[in-house]
């Protein structure tokens, strides 16, 4: 049985169980370890949480270092690198960084796995969210740009997408527990939406 290998935030942390539920009997599903670490706090990104592109970057580097090999490795990052100071704007990875840091993840993952996916950022509606965190802010036109960015690296890498984004953007409001995260039902709808597109696999 092939292998599924996931490296994300905590969106994918949740979406995670039923998702690999879902994909039993097809792939053996696996991600970056730590999920009891991870789970105590959701916006610090230790453990099973990727964190950011630098660190996801980071931790491939090392797996790779190993001689560690995928058969479908699905990497997400991008709501921890918008993280933005409210009093002086910078964001946690700057877009030029992030881009930069995608175009060696892309290189690095085709190298250790046989099919490398990507998994667009799913949105940050400001009002909720920075209402809910006054020490960091998170923007929307920020998830557009780096999504967009994203975008073009991977299509320049030919490296597929699957576009989690637009898919759980039409759930609303109403999708969000928190304020970034989502309620146990769109959790579910992921997890399926992602376990469709791996259906080709």
């Amino acid at each position: 049985m092939r292998s599924l290998f996931v490296i994300g935030d905590s969106i994918s942390i949740q979406y995670g169980p039923y998702l690999k539920q879902m994909i039993a009997g097809r792939f053996h599903y696996d991600r970056k370890r730590g999920e009891e670490q991870a789970l105590i706090d959701l916006n610090n990104p230790v453990g099973a949480n990727g964190g950011d592109s630098g660190m996801v970057l980071q931790y491939l580097r090392e797996e790779q270092s190993k001689g560690i090999k995928y058969d479908i490795l699905l990497i997400n990052c991008g709501l921890h690198d918008i993280k933005t100071d409210p009093a002086t704007g910078d964001k946690q990875v700057e877009l030029a960084k992030y881009r930069d840091n995608l175009s060696q993840i892309a290189g690095i993952a085709q190298e250790m796995a046989r099919s490398f996916i990507w998994i667009r950022t799913t949105d940050a509606l400001e009002e909720i969210h920075n209402s809910r965190c006054p020490g960091i802010h998170r923007f929307h036109e920020d998830v557009v740009s780096y999504n967009a960015a994203a975008d073009e690296i991977m299509s320049s890498s030919a490296v597929p997408s699957i576009d989690l984004y637009q898919f759980t953007q039409v759930f609303g409001e109403a999708a969000y527990c928190d304020h970034v995260h989502f309620n146990e039902e769109v959790r579910q709808q992921q997890a399926a939406y992602i376990a469709g597109y791996l259906s080709h696999y």
